[in-house]
């Protein structure tokens, strides 16, 4: 008696766009053979090996965030930066500023956002 195979394992990857389990960047498309990646690069790879093993030895918790005394400073800055650039359109707003400056300004929030999102 022949079997017919499962038709979901004859379907394509999902298209949906894969990132970073490291960094958050997205993850280029690869091939639909074999495991999906979970890293954009080694060098994320090995910071989350390097991570985990870590926690291992420190007896933290598996959800342990882990930064250096450089990645809290700049963590640090960007949260200035993006509370600065928040009070800058909440002056300009107040103020009465022209609709390019606010526009402007409001820019600079969302780019200080973004960068805020890239945590390592």
């Amino acid at each position: 008696m022949e079997t017919t195979p499962d038709l979901e394992s004859l379907q394509p990857r999902s298209r949906t766009p894969r990132h970073c389990s490291w960094c958050g960047r997205r993850i280029p498309g690869a091939g639909s053979v074999g495991r999906p990646r979970m890293y954009c690069a080694q060098s994320c790879r090995q910071r989350a090996y390097e991570r985990r093993a870590a926690v291992q030895r420190g007896g933290l918790p598996e959800d342990a965030v882990v930064l250096s005394g450089a990645e809290l400073d700049d963590l640090q800055d960007r949260l200035f930066q993006l509370r600065c650039a928040a009070e800058d359109v909440a002056t300009a707003a107040r103020e009465g500023a022209e609709q390019a400056e606010v526009r402007g300004l409001a820019q600079q929030l969302l780019d200080s956002a973004r960068e805020l999102e890239r945590i390592r």
